[in-house]
Parts: structure tokens; C-alpha cells; sequence
């Protein structure tokens, strides 16, 4: 059986903690390595042709707007919540951007979330 594919792309370089949320919900997680891994969020979820992608970064907006820009992938950016995280994949959007929160509850939540819309792949 196929996985639902997360890229997660973190200012700082985090975001383990959601990734090991994304796996608990029985998803595929790339976390891109190093500082500024944000910015290369579109690139990596072309080519690891995933499902969608998280980008983390103080405002919540630049990798998700990179990749939107580059890719066309319909984003949501400054989000705060995980409810809010949870609302943008049922509006359709492949791209999330959060404030930082590396909490493993929004990367198991936003992949139930993906399952309960479009079935498991």
C-alpha cells in the first residue's frame, strides 16, 4: 500500500516532532536537513512527489509562498493552530505554513485529516 508523503521544511532546521506525528498516523515524512529548509519546500515536494507540505518559519508564509509560487501548489500561510492546519487541507490546499510548532499533534492530525478527505492512496 502506497503513503501519504509530508514534506516538512523548517526555518531552523526542526520539525522531527512533527514528522514523528505524520508517521504515527501511518503517513511518509521527508524533513528537509538545515537551516532555511523552508525555502526549498516546493522543490523537495516536487520531487519526493508528496502529498503535501508543511513549512515552518516565524511568520508562517515564506517556503509556503515559494513553493505556491514556483509550483502553482495552492498554499495557506500564518497559521497558528492545528485546527487551522486541519481547515486548509479540507479547503484543498497542498502547501501549509505555520508559525513555528513542532508539536508531533499536528503532523498526526493534518494526515487524518488528508486520509478523511481524499482516502488512503
Amino acid at each position: 500500500m502506497t503513503q501519504i508523503t509530508v514534506v516538512i521544511g523548517d526555518r531552523l532546521g526542526k520539525g522531527q516532532k512533527v514528522g514523528q506525528g505524520v508517521e504515527l498516523a501511518g503517513g511518509r515524512v521527508v524533513v528537509i536537513p538545515g537551516v532555511a529548509a523552508d525555502m526549498k519546500l516546493g522543490d523537495v515536494m516536487n520531487s519526493e512527489q508528496a502529498d503535501f507540505g508543511i513549512s515552518f518559519c516565524g511568520s508562517g508564509g515564506a517556503g509556503a509562498i515559494t513553493a505556491q509560487n514556483k509550483y502553482g501548489y495552492k498554499a495557506k500561510y500564518g497559521m497558528r493552530s492545528v485546527e487551522e492546519g486541519v481547515t486548509a487541507i479540507n479547503e484543498g490546499c497542498k502547501v501549509l505554513g505555520f508559525g513555528f510548532m513542532d508539536k508531533e499533534e499536528l503532523g498526526q492530525k493534518l494526515v487524518e485529516a488528508y486520509i478523511k478527505k481524499y482516502g488512503q492512496p
